[in-house]
């Protein structure tokens, strides 16, 4: 294990280095593609939008964990929560959450989590909002937390 601690940073798109654009679309496709076997990472266009927040953490350069917080308006979504298989149960990804949830602002936050990990955002006041799905192969379930 690094004797450094893992530190959490944000930025926009914009503000992303290539070094960094390629650290974390490394981990997406590590994470979903390789060890989930997604037919393809899902490029939709919205983590180049000027309001979305592109959230990691990052240790000797290694990006370990990341999440998106887009702007929809009148409410916000949390996606794209991926942590390399060497950090996980280091609670970098309910860091995270946390992080992207005190970024919203008090907003309503959507999110469609895969279905096994229903409990686990649930810890963090998402609920149910709605009928499973398959995407990529993989079942999920819409989520919605409203503001404290």
């Amino acid at each position: 294990m690094p004797d450094s601690q893992p530190i959490l940073r944000t930025a926009p798109f914009a503000e992303l280095t290539p070094f960094e654009v390629y650290a974390l679309c490394r981990l997406r496709v590590d994470v979903f593609v390789v060890e989930q076997e997604c037919p393809y990472p899902e490029l939709d266009g919205r983590d180049t939008e000027p309001a979305t927040r592109h959230l990691w953490f990052e240790e000797d350069g290694e990006v370990l964990a990341t999440i998106r917080v887009l702007d929809d308006g009148a409410s916000r979504a949390i996606g794209r929560v991926a942590t390399a298989a060497s950090a996980r149960g280091r609670g970098l990804a309910a860091r995270l959450i946390e992080a992207g949830i005190e970024l919203c602002a008090g907003a309503p936050i959507t999110l469609g989590a895969q279905a096994h990990l229903q409990g686990w955002y649930e810890r963090f006041g998402f609920r149910l909002s709605g009928p499973g799905y398959v995407e990529d192969g993989i079942p999920h379930v819409p989520m919605r937390r409203e503001p404290a």
